[in-house]
């Protein structure tokens, strides 16, 4: 009951006239960005993080502002992979598999209309999920000391490294990046400069948003430079626009179990929507793929990891609110932002920032209703965006990063770091690097050594106050699993794999 009351509250404060206006302009902005290739929720977040605390919105139009831009990412995502073969951003990756083929049969608009209702259901079960869990999940995170917070964040390291597929070593050589990025500036505990190489400027540290617009939007636009992303292959017959009973029928309990997954995965720090997809379009494959028609137009493969990308999207919003660790690389850059406004997201963040949390949460409600009814009517609309040539958006994506970033602190230093660490990320991704994890080890760095710090302070060193609590084993037991279950996966695959070939 309190929480329903809290739930009013929230829409209340997200059903406000601007702040309806705001979640409705950042739906707008996040499927356009969502769909144009490589682009992603991330650079879209970052890029409209600094211009929202620049007009000086108040918190909660911000967060609302760049929560809906994140899960219009999501949809505005398939757009590409659907028409031009193209993921938007990695979490499409998957629905390109079977929306192109059924572009190529003239079932494009079929694709596009299941993904955005599917896109629907899962954020809804997803937020419906923060509401249920979320609250529970905070006041038990009250019993978290300096212990259980460092085990939490090994766990969500563990989780980046396990969880990255083939390329766990470069996941971590990210992450040790940003942890080494978060560690320049004044120690807060000795008063000494660290890294600084006497320069004035990096005396308080590198700015989050410097660190965030260079690795993200400035290598993507290099990139863009380098690949250009061609429009010869979009489909432009899309044929009939909405799916019918019959199909809907046809991938509701396959929607409803990816979203469910989708969600389940969102929670875990570091894992996010790309490995919700793959594993939900594995698992629907496994179960419903009789006839091997997925990956040559099947409704059901389009439907399930669209539902579990959002899924997980939405349900990463659940560790950053409860715990203050980040669920994704995007909530990463949103605990940025909550620091611009000097808020510490926790779960202390419920009871003194109730307005703000549950104001939030009721605008995940409000901002995916909202792109269900703008993405069905305005595909048509939408797709003209995927023709803008590069020469035209490329100076617009850097014109708004660099306003952005100088609008904080009115710096040059700030232009040129972010240049440089644009150059290092565009090096870094050519080699195979994922970003994410430098970002999260950045967002993580200073907490994580904080916490640390006040844990061994309070035994004169004793490192084994790290596993005197039932939580903190139960989290250093969860990093071995994450580390180690992953590898002896694979490796159990590949001797399968070994054995059918010779037989």
């Amino acid at each position: 009951m309190e929480t329903l009351q809290h739930l009013m509250v929230g829409f209340g404060v997200a059903l406000s006239p601007v702040n309806l206006l705001i979640a409705a302009l950042g739906a707008l902005i996040g499927t356009v960005v969502g769909l144009l290739p490589g682009l992603g929720p991330i650079n879209g977040v970052a890029i409209l993080m600094p211009l929202a605390f620049a007009m000086k919105l108040p918190p909660e139009a911000s967060l609302i502002l760049l929560a809906a831009v994140y899960i219009g990412c999501e949809y505005g995502g398939r757009i590409s992979s659907i028409l031009l073969n193209v993921p938007g951003d990695a979490g499409a990756i998957m629905t390109a598999l079977d929306g192109y083929p059924m572009a190529r049969k003239g079932l494009g608009g079929v694709a596009l209309s299941i993904s955005a209702w599917s896109s629907f259901v899962g954020s809804l079960i997803a937020t419906i999920g923060i509401v249920l869990f979320a609250p529970l999940l905070a006041r038990w995170a009250l019993s978290f000391g300096p212990a259980e917070y460092f085990a939490l964040m090994c766990f969500a390291f563990a989780c980046i490294a396990g969880l990255m597929g083939d390329a766990p070593m470069k996941a971590g050589l990210a992450a040790v990046i940003g942890l080494s990025l978060s560690c320049v500036g004044l120690d807060s505990n000795s008063g000494v400069y660290r890294f600084t190489g006497g320069d004035v400027h990096l005396s308080d540290g590198i700015q989050f948003i410097v660190v965030v617009i260079g690795v993200f939007s400035i290598s993507e636009i290099l990139l863009m430079l380098q690949e250009h992303h061609s429009s010869s292959g979009m489909i432009t017959d899309t044929g009939r626009k909405m799916f019918n009973l019959k199909e809907m029928a046809q991938t509701w309990w396959g929607t409803v179990r990816s979203s469910v997954v989708g969600f389940i995965v969102g929670v875990l720090p570091g894992a996010g929507a790309t490995i919700a997809s793959a594993m939900t379009y594995s698992m629907e494959k496994r179960l419903t793929d009789k006839d091997g028609s997925f990956g040559h137009g099947d409704i059901r493969g389009v439907a399930a990891p669209e539902a579990a990308n959002n899924s997980a999207a939405t349900g990463s919003f659940v560790p950053m609110l409860t715990l203050g660790v980040p669920g994704s690389g995007t909530t990463a850059v949103m605990v940025g932002a909550l620091a611009l406004y000097n808020i510490t997201p926790g779960p202390a963040l419920f009871t003194q920032q109730p307005a703000l949390v549950w104001g939030l949460i009721a605008s995940l409600f409000v901002a995916n209703l909202i792109l269900l009814f703008i993405n069905i009517p305005m595909v048509g609309l939408f797709t003209k965006v995927l023709q803008i040539p590069n020469w035209a958006l490329v100076p617009g994506i850097l014109a708004i990063s660099a306003v952005g970033v100088y609008a904080v602190h009115a710096t040059t230093f700030d232009l040129v770091l972010m240049s440089a660490l644009g150059a290092a990320g565009y090096l870094l991704r050519k080699q195979g690097v994922p970003m994410a994890p430098l970002i999260l080890g950045f967002v993580l760095g200073d907490m994580m050594e904080q916490n640390l710090r006040r844990a061994l302070s309070m035994t004169n060193g004793d490192a084994s106050i790290l596993l005197e609590s039932p939580i903190a084993i139960g989290l250093w037991i969860g990093v071995a699993t994450m580390l180690l279950l992953p590898p002896l996966l694979r490796a159990l695959q590949q001797r399968r794999s070994a054995a059918a070939a010779v037989l």
